[in-house]
Formats: C-alpha cells, structure tokens, sequence
C-alpha cells in the first residue's frame, strides 16, 4: 500500500512514530556496517583480495536473506516480476556497483578519500531533487548538508599529501553513485517488502560479482590462511561468515526498513553515522584511537543531520523531495457524540 501522508492528526501521530523507528532502524544498520572493516581488514591483511571477500560476503548475505525474504513476501510472488526494474538495479547498482567500485577505488587512493568521495552519495541525491524538481532545499536541509559534509571531511582526517590518481577518483565518483542510487531504488514506493527487496538484490548483486570475478574483472585471491581476530587466531571462515551475517544480510534488511520508512534524503544522511561508528569499532577492536578533530567532526555530523531531519518535513510538504515509502495506518478517528434530542 502506498502510504497517503496527509494532515490528519492520526496521520501525522503515526507517521511520527514511524520516523522514529526508522531512525533508530537506521543508526542499528549503521552499526552493523561499520563491523565490516575492522573484522574484514585482517583477512585482508592475510592475503585474501577484495575482490575475493566481496563475492563470498554477497554470497553468504544471499543466502541469509532468502529465507526472511520469502517469509515477508508470503507467497506473493507477483511482486517480484512487478518490481523487478528496481530489484535489479538495485542489485546492479546499489549493491554490486557500490562495493566493487569503492574496493577499485581504495586500490588507487587514500581510504579516507575514496570514503570521502563514495559518501558524497546523499549531496548528489540533494543536487538530482534540486534540479528534478526545480524547488530549493530548505535553508536546515542545506546548512546541515554543509555541516555533516565537513564533520565528514574532519573524521576522515583528510589530511597529508596526497595522490589523486584520475582512475581511482572515476571509481569513487561510480561508489557514490551506487550510494546515491542505493537509496533512490530502496525509497521507492513498491509493493515489494523492503527486506524482500534487500534480498533479491543482494542476489542480483552477488550474480554481478560471481560473474566479473569470473570474466577476471575482479582478481580473486583467496589462501588458505588464519587470521588474527582480537587476538584470536582463527580460520579465514570466521571473519567471512560474521562480515556476510553482520553488515551485510542483517544490515541490508534493516537499513531497506529505515530508509522506506524515513525517505532517500534523510537516510542518505543518517547513514553517515557507519562513518562515526566504524571509527568508533576501529578504536574498541583495532587500538586505532581517533584523534581530537575526528570528534570534532563527529559532533558537525551529528549536528548536521538533526538539521537536514528539521528540514525534511518542509521540503516534502514542498515538493522538494520525495515523500517517505510508508504503510502509514490512520488511527481512528471519534465520531462526534449525538446531540441529545
């Protein structure tokens, strides 16, 4: 059912508290992505490539999404072959694209860059409703744009000499289109679930990878190997299954729900929080404490994504953005008392 916003005071009871449990939805798959690095970068660190991680990693999220998938579809199976455009380009750009750019993208630059670049993501959603609809932002929409784009600049710690290579910036402009497009396509007003959505497009994007693996596109390198793991070592399994169960099958189904719930616009941005948070998990698990300007940064994210939520109900009201995918069920509404005869 496509949701009917209106000014009813159930309306708008109830579309309240469904914001705020897409907010919350939002920040618990923020967390679950920002365990992706920490617990993938030793794997890295003992051989295994990118290319080989991200193929399992979508393999396993596939696999584990399917059975929650079809539960929320309950037979309706119809939808499926409905939706499909936006399954698979969600699947080919959302999923695969995004990850396999952003990995080409580190291969070439500065990780704090290529994340930088990938997470400019929610500003080229900003920009494509600005010129699509020809309406300004609201002034909140635009200045906490600004701020969480600097706070980002500052927990990235985007600082040093550094080297651009034109080939890797090409790769992380792709990522934040696959950002941008991930959050177009989940926002749509579909009959498909939003965790079956997640997960036929997880398929979708691991049939990509397995293929430009395949092709040689992407190099696959994955040994035999045991890694360290909090000071544990353990089989090269553990860390895949926790990266494919974590940030990636959970995550994805979480993330579909809050973002169908809140709207592209205000999830893009509360999704930077994965940034906070993966800084956050790097200092309790990798010893990595962040510096006194990354906590800097982290309050003019913050600060700078309760603005744009301010400003995101006047720019719907507006017409300047999208209104949010929800199922919002009216609360009934008394009939006035009989006056006495």
């Amino acid at each position: 059912m496509t949701p009917d916003i209106g000014s009813a005071g159930g309306d708008k009871v109830q579309g309240s508290g469904a914001r705020s449990a897409g907010i919350v939805a939002g920040l618990v798959a923020a967390l679950a992505f920002a365990t992706s690095g920490p617990v993938v970068k030793p794997l890295l660190a003992a051989g295994w490539s990118p290319g080989a991680a991200i193929v399992v990693r979508l393999a396993i999220g596939a696999l584990l999404l399917a059975g929650p998938a079809a539960w929320a579809l309950r037979g309706r199976w119809s939808t499926l072959r409905t939706d499909w455009a936006t399954v698979v380009g969600l699947g080919i750009l959302g999923v695969a694209g995004a990850s396999t750019l952003y990995f080409f993208a580190v291969d070439r630059l500065p990780v704090a860059v290529a994340l930088l670049v990938e997470y400019t993501g929610p500003l080229l959603l900003l920009v494509w409703g600005w010129a699509r609809t020809g309406r300004v932002p609201a002034r909140a929409t635009l200045v906490g744009a600004a701020l969480a784009m600097g706070g980002l600049v500052l927990v990235l710690d985007v600082t040093g000499s550094l080297q651009l290579d034109p080939l890797g910036l090409v790769f992380a402009c792709g990522a934040a289109i696959g950002n941008a497009g991930y959050f177009a396509l989940t926002a749509r007003p579909i009959a498909l679930p939003p965790v079956s959505l997640a997960g036929a497009a997880m398929l979708v994007g691991a049939v990509v990878v397995a293929t430009l693996a395949a092709v040689g596109v992407l190099p696959v390198e994955a040994p035999d190997v045991r890694v360290d793991v909090l000071g544990v070592q353990v089989h090269w399994a553990v860390p895949l299954l926790v990266v494919g169960a974590v940030p990636t099958a959970f995550a994805y189904g979480v993330s579909a729900v809050s973002v169908r719930l809140l709207g592209e616009r205000l999830a893009s941005f509360l999704a930077l929080s994965e940034v906070l948070l993966s800084v956050l998990l790097a200092w309790v698990l990798l010893g990595e404490q962040p510096l006194v300007v990354q906590g800097l940064g982290a309050v003019l994210v913050v600060a700078g994504v309760a603005l744009v939520r301010a400003g995101a109900d006047r720019d719907v009201r507006r017409g300047a953005a999208p209104p949010p995918a929800v199922d919002v069920v009216p609360e009934p509404v008394a009939e006035p008392a009989a006056e006495p005869a």
